[in-house]
């Protein structure tokens, strides 16, 4: 049987791990328009945009 405290450290911990993930997306996200700008193809950067934000 889980304790009230094993279950709250347990699920404070799931929360940091999905704000990490989170987090770590979001960087991508706001990496990944910068590279395909340099690339020089600014419609690759409009469609991966909106799709990031479909499935997110």
């Amino acid at each position: 049987m889980i304790t009230n405290n094993e279950r709250m450290r347990i699920r404070r911990q799931m929360q940091r791990r999905i704000q990490d993930v989170v987090a770590e997306r979001r960087r991508a996200r706001l990496m990944e328009p910068t590279a395909t700008e340099l690339a020089g193809d600014p419609a690759e950067s409009t469609a991966g945009g909106s799709a990031l934000t479909r499935t997110a």
